[in-house]
């Protein structure tokens, strides 16, 4: 018999969702603006902090695309980008016709390693290169280096686009991620610590910068009674039913990263005594929302591997996955330049994500354990 799936991470409902949707039906504001899309932003910029600017948008990565042109990247351009995260860090570099220059992740936060990046940098700038933007991201919600990154982006005068996807909720010492770079970017997709079906945003220091994503975000219309457009725009805006979803899911917000946290906590008690399972700890002044809870399966007696235990909860109906495969391996990004050595290759080779829902129940968490450690008992 069968057991039932057990997803890596699916979206997981508060219960005042369907009443915002209600109201955007009923009120006929269904296109992409209204009451709930100016709500939803006001909702992450009071829960962001102070100097936060919200434009709702239609994904991340239309978030990542509009950062990137308001920092001034155009073709020909040269950008940095963390080699070990999702394809939509990078495909916006793309998108403008300007080239990814990747670089190696550090073993303290498997995010952008700070000498990798210096080192970057400073040979592009030899080649006549110097990059327009850094992408840095924070990645399964790990806050990456924050202080060392932006002393170097800022020694060599360049913009960061902060990738917090998959972070929203995560602190570094104290402040919301999100809210460190120059521009930052978050997810709502639908295996994020809280969804609108589909939907991002970006995160502004100020209202002008808010305002211009917002004008492009919606095919860059000129101010007058016609259709007239002196700026190429972007179909991105976020639509009003999207963001009621998404203002239901922030009354949720915080319970889903304690239960996420929580499954962290039930993985690393259990697991942290088989041979070759480790697990990346918070450091000072780190809070993670652990948006994936993820182990390396490092050398053991018994030659188990990432692979090994994927394939045997495959079997039993329970999704994991691996850990992102770096950029710079990637056939698409195959020719670009890469910095740095084999830490993110190593994490891709022995990572291995675990489900992560906040809504799994103790006895999901206690059948996957007991699969985990069978795989070490046989």
């Amino acid at each position: 018999m069968a057991h039932d799936k057990i997803w890596l991470s699916s979206p997981h409902m508060g219960g005042n969702e369907q009443q915002f949707v209600k109201e955007a039906f009923d009120s006929n504001w269904v296109a992409p603006l209204g009451p709930n899309v100016t709500g939803f932003e006001q909702d992450l910029e009071q829960y962001l902090g102070a100097n936060s600017h919200v434009a709702g948008l239609s994904s991340g990565t239309a978030a990542l695309h509009l950062g990137l042109i308001q920092l001034g990247v155009q073709a020909g351009d040269e950008v940095i980008c963390q080699s070990m995260t999702f394809s939509a860090s990078a495909n916006p570099i793309a998108y403008l016709g300007a080239k990814p220059i990747f670089v190696d992740s550090e073993k303290d936060t498997w995010n952008l390693c700070p000498i990798a990046l210096e080192e970057a940098i400073v040979d592009r700038i030899k080649l006549g290169n110097k990059p327009k933007a850094i992408v840095a991201v924070h990645l399964y919600g790990f806050p990456y280096k924050v202080t060392e990154i932006n002393q170097v982006a800022q020694k060599y005068d360049i913009p960061v686009l902060e990738d917090s996807a998959e972070a929203l909720g995560s602190t570094y010492h104290g402040q919301k991620c999100g809210t460190f770079g120059d521009i930052g970017i978050l997810s709502f997709n639908g295996n994020k610590i809280i969804t609108t079906s589909g939907g991002g945003a970006l995160v502004a220091h100020t209202l002008e910068v808010k305002n211009h994503a917002v004008f492009l975000a919606t095919q860059a219309r000129d101010n007058a009674p016609h259709y007239q457009h002196s700026h190429i725009g972007y179909n991105y805006r976020l639509s009003n039913i999207c963001a009621g979803i998404g203002r239901g899911q922030m009354e949720v917000l915080d319970r889903h990263i304690e239960n996420r946290r929580a499954n962290f906590s039930h993985y690393r008690k259990h697991l942290s005594d088989l041979p070759g399972i480790s697990f990346l700890d918070e450091q000072d002044g780190i809070f993670c929302n652990r948006w994936l809870s993820a182990i390396l399966v490092g050398e053991n007696a018994k030659n188990i591997t990432r692979e090994t235990i994927r394939l045997d909860l495959e079997k039993d109906n329970i999704e994991t996955r691996p850990l992102w495969k770096p950029m710079h391996l990637q056939p698409i990004f195959e020719n670009a330049p890469y910095y740095g050595t084999d830490v993110a290759e190593t994490l891709f080779r022995d990572g291995l994500c675990l489900p992560s829902g906040s809504n799994l129940t103790e006895l999901d968490l206690n059948r996957i354990v007991s699969k985990i450690k069978s795989i070490f008992e046989s």
